[in-house]
């Protein structure tokens, strides 16, 4: 069995939920990724919500709000989680289900110790039929 652990990307780029939607894209800009978890405060790292450049698409520039927006008013939180020791075939699993890109990975406490990219899974993982599947079920449209 695979863990979620071993493919996932360590120690990721997180952000507060007072920081601004301009910041969030220039950290999205800067370190070339496209969603960044939230998480309650810096020393605890509870994770309560995830912003991705579609959220900032969608919730700031299509509604022409200001960049100074918090991103606690536009971030994610129904969030799909996995744990460091599930399975990564359950982390597939519901990236296809929920059509998401990335989820986030917890520990117990729900502090964010990693994250799982469409990208981590093509080039940690030695799996490329199921990847393709995820990766079809992630896109396909959902009739909505």
């Amino acid at each position: 069995m695979t863990t979620c652990g071993e493919v996932m990307t360590a120690n990721p780029t997180f952000c507060l939920p007072d920081h601004t939607a301009a910041y969030v894209a220039r950290i999205m800009r800067d370190e070339d990724i496209g969603s960044v978890p939230i998480v309650e405060n810096q020393s605890t790292r509870k994770l309560v919500g995830i912003v991705t450049d579609r959220d900032l698409a969608l919730k700031v520039l299509a509604e022409n709000r200001d960049g100074q927006v918090k991103v606690n008013d536009v971030m994610s939180r129904q969030l799909i989680t996995c744990g460091e020791s599930d399975d990564l075939d359950d982390a597939m699993r519901a990236m296809a289900e929920y059509q998401v890109r990335r989820i986030p990975v917890v520990n117990d406490r729900n502090e964010i110790v990693g994250i799982i990219a469409q990208a981590d899974l093509a080039i940690r993982t030695e799996q490329p039929r199921k990847t393709a599947a995820v990766v079809e079920d992630i896109s396909k449209p959902n009739g909505g």
